[in-house]
């Protein structure tokens, strides 16, 4: 699914998610050049904006005051943002959607300290909502999303983690942003307790497909498509799905045991790789991915079938038909 196609997606909201964006742009306004520098570098080069969209999607079901569903879904995405300058700093990583890193260009500290900025930004936007309820579950995704980097970085080179292992993993530092993107935006509009916890089960399950599918990606799509080398995520000695399966299935033939034992093993990589391409293992982890869209779909339901309703659900299309 194209970028023009995932924006079509958004037609119904248009307007809300521009406002979005320009608050969230405005947030470089700052009398501090070098600050207003940095954060204009890294707040131009948003992306498709799916979590804001999301906040403002579920907020369409009763009727609400209109800026609170906005102050939250500009608080999802700077908290996104915030975690993506973290993760480069850590990573090393040198380009960012096609852009170099705040840390490639500014330095590891700087950047640490921009990201801790956007933290503080996101938590201003959040504080605009005064709902004590949203400023909670707020607080604890920013927990979740910690300790789910956290648990990722302390088991790498782990070859014995299991699927258990790997939903809590992406439970805490994927989907749980997705899930709060969803159900603030059912409370902010005063919604019943019971569209908000299907808003709960819908962020829940799209943000699981979401994670499954970039995963995915890590071993299927190309270099220029997903931005680092295939089989990355595998050579950092983290474990995915794909691999969790591959091993399954080949428990007597385990190149990801010798890989993970001797990390500079490019042979080992390279077969390991070459062994979830020739298999059903991508296949099967597709399958996965559509059980958790198809508990999102159901989750929607109850209600009424309208504009805002259809893009929720087409937007379980774009995850599982994305390229990056």
């Amino acid at each position: 699914m194209s970028t023009a196609q995932v924006l079509s997606l958004y037609q119904p909201i248009r307007e809300d998610l521009l406002q979005v964006r320009e608050d969230i742009r405005s947030a470089s306004a700052v009398d501090f050049p070098e600050l207003s520098e940095i954060l204009g570098h890294v707040l131009n080069s948003t992306g498709k904006g799916t979590r804001p969209a999301i906040t403002i999607l579920a907020s369409k079901f009763h009727p609400h005051d209109a800026r609170l569903p906005k102050f939250m879904a500009s608080a999802v995405e700077l908290l996104h943002i915030a975690t993506l300058v973290h993760d480069d700093t850590v990573d090393k990583a040198a380009i960012r959607r096609g852009k170099a890193t705040v840390s490639s260009l500014w330095g590891e500290n700087a950047a640490v300290l921009v990201g801790d900025y956007l933290f503080a930004k996101s938590a201003t936007c959040v504080w605009s909502t005064e709902n004590v309820r949203v400023i909670r579950i707020f607080s604890e995704t920013i927990m979740h999303l910690a300790s789910g980097e956290l648990k990722e970085r302390f088991s790498a080179y782990d070859w014995t983690a299991d699927k258990g292992q790997y939903w809590d993993r992406i439970r805490q530092k994927t989907a749980s942003l997705f899930t709060t993107s969803a159900e603030t935006g059912a409370i902010l509009s005063g919604a019943s307790e019971t569209i908000i916890d299907a808003f709960h089960t819908y962020g829940h399950s799209l943000g699981m497909a979401f994670q499954i599918v970039d995963d995915i990606l890590d071993f299927q799509g190309t270099e220029s498509e997903v931005g680092k080398p295939v089989g990355n995520d595998l050579a950092q000695g983290v474990l995915t799905l794909p691999a969790i399966l591959l091993q399954e299935r080949y428990p007597n033939d385990n190149p990801i045991k010798a890989l993970f034992q001797n990390p500079s093993d490019e042979g080992a990589l390279k077969k390991a790789v070459e062994m979830i391409h020739n298999s059903s293992v991508i296949d099967d982890s597709y399958d996965v991915a559509q059980d958790f869209c198809s508990t999102a779909r159901k989750a929607l339901e109850g209600l009424p079938n309208n504009l805002y309703r259809r893009s929720l659900t087409e937007l379980l299309s774009y995850v599982l038909e994305r390229k990056k």
